[in-house]
């Protein structure tokens, strides 16, 4: 199942370490493992917190990780998806994990809503993910996932991997990031902003003018920012374009 579902499993045990000593240094209380697969990097994320839940959709898979550590009294296998999970119920958690391509949006989201919930997180996505989620604005990565994770977190990019690190190799190279929350935007009404930013990147070629005429009409052509085009915003730049039009 772990094929048809999007995942390619790491085998690197120096890259797994690294993805576990950047976890640790959060010193967090509970670990949250994201598609724990058959425990590849669970196992070395067991010695880093007092508890590891590892959360795995595969059955079979769940099964594997229940027998492998089953000596170890820390480890809480879920069996379930993880857009479906409750994952606040475990408390302040440092969130890691190797995402699948195809749902790596929604589960950054997810994990971002957890708020002060949320200590830190630690992802292996593809390397085109990470440039999008480190992204600058003006760059060609720059777009509405750069803005919904950086609202929250800084981001940066850990280390690269190599496809051969994987089994089965996938077709592209992946990246190790951090997610660090921030409180920045702490008051910032944030489901309301990313509503407006959808609005800002849905032509990404087309001015914020264009973009915004149809929600907020003679306003949007009003602003000193019309011609600009969304990419060219900084977050910051784009909470305050939202804040004048919400007057």
């Amino acid at each position: 199942m772990g094929r048809r579902l999007g995942q390619h499993f790491l085998r690197g045990r120096s890259y797994l370490e690294r993805i576990a000593r950047a976890v640790a240094a959060w010193n967090p209380p509970v670990v949250i493992e994201i598609g724990a697969g058959a425990g590849e990097l669970t196992a070395f994320l067991l010695p880093q917190a007092p508890r590891v839940i590892a959360i795995e959709l595969d059955p079979r898979l769940a099964a594997e990780l229940r027998r492998r550590f089953a000596a170890q009294a820390n480890l809480t296998v879920i069996e379930s998806d993880i857009l479906a999970t409750d994952l606040g119920q475990w408390g302040r958690a440092v969130v890691a994990g190797n995402l699948p391509y195809y749902i790596t949006s929604p589960v950054i989201e997810k994990v971002l809503r957890l708020g002060p919930l949320l200590i830190g997180a630690v992802f292996l996505v593809q390397r085109e993910v990470a440039e999008r989620l480190t992204a600058a604005p003006g760059r060609r990565e720059y777009g509405l996932l750069t803005v919904a994770t950086q609202l929250a977190a800084d981001v940066e990019i850990l280390f690269s991997v190599p496809r051969t690190a994987f089994a089965p190799p996938p077709k592209v190279d992946s990246a190790v990031v951090r997610l660090t929350p921030h409180s920045r935007s702490a008051a910032l009404d944030r489901e309301g902003f990313l509503e407006f930013a959808r609005l800002c990147f849905r032509h990404k070629r087309k001015t914020l003018r264009n973009n915004l005429a149809a929600v907020y009409g003679h306003a949007a052509g009003q602003l000193p920012e019309g011609s600009r085009r969304a990419e060219e915003l900084s977050v910051e730049e784009l909470i305050a374009v939202w804040a004048r039009l919400r007057r």
